[in-house]
């Protein structure tokens, strides 16, 4: 009895996490606003910025450099602290974690963890429904499973977006969207045509279109 209570203390003790201090909690707010800013210039298809002479070959290293490095500190992070949520770094800086995980696409293990911890704060209005939504579609397409929500897109060659692989249940989609804090799906589809139009307007000129091909 008394070796079964010891390693049931040990287990608790493993498996508990570090609480945040006050301190703790705004230097991560500062460190996660400088790692989201490198993440968004990581992000960009082509090399822009100070980047932007860039040789294509060293663009794709340091971008890939930028999403191993920023996933390296973020699960040392939330090993140690647990999932990062608005209690505990605020509303913009767990926007920011939460980002920096998504974009870990290289570690879909990783991923899939933080995801699991991101349902139980979701109940405990700890997390964002619209950013839990958008990483299980994430998990979804990177294990090569139809979507939940169809927030994941790639694009027609007449450049309409589309969700990837699919979608789990077409018919009750827009309810669970809403659900969940998204717009409906046509919305959200035309709204990325756009941005995907807008981003691409040379190449789509030069075979003569001329607008966003939107959803009816």
């Amino acid at each position: 009895m008394k070796k079964i209570i010891i390693i049931f203390t040990f287990l608790i003790l493993s498996c508990s996490t570090t609480k945040l201090s006050k301190t703790e909690s705004e230097n991560l707010k500062t460190e996660f606003t400088e790692m989201y800013k490198i993440d968004q210039i990581a992000q960009a298809g082509k090399p822009n910025g100070e980047f932007k002479n860039y040789p294509l070959e060293n663009w794709y290293k340091f971008k890939d450099s930028v999403f191993t490095k920023n996933k390296n500190r973020v699960e040392y992070l939330f090993k140690k602290y647990g999932y990062l949520g608005i209690n505990e770094i605020g509303k913009n800086a767990s926007n920011d974690f939460w980002i920096l995980v998504q974009h870990s696409d290289k570690f879909p293990e990783f991923q899939k963890n933080v995801l699991k911890s991101m349902k139980k704060e979701l109940k405990k209005g700890n997390a964002n429904p619209d950013n839990y939504a958008l990483l299980l579609d994430r998990v979804n397409v990177n294990s090569g499973e139809k979507q939940n929500f169809g927030t994941q897109v790639n694009y027609r060659l007449n450049g309409q977006a589309k969700p990837k692989i699919g979608l789990i249940d077409s018919l009750n989609i827009d309810k669970r969207r809403i659900e969940y804090g998204l717009k409906p799906l046509k919305d959200y589809l035309n709204q990325m045509t756009e941005m995907h139009f807008e981003m691409n307007k040379e190449y789509f000129a030069k075979k003569g279109i001329v607008k966003p091909n939107l959803y009816n």
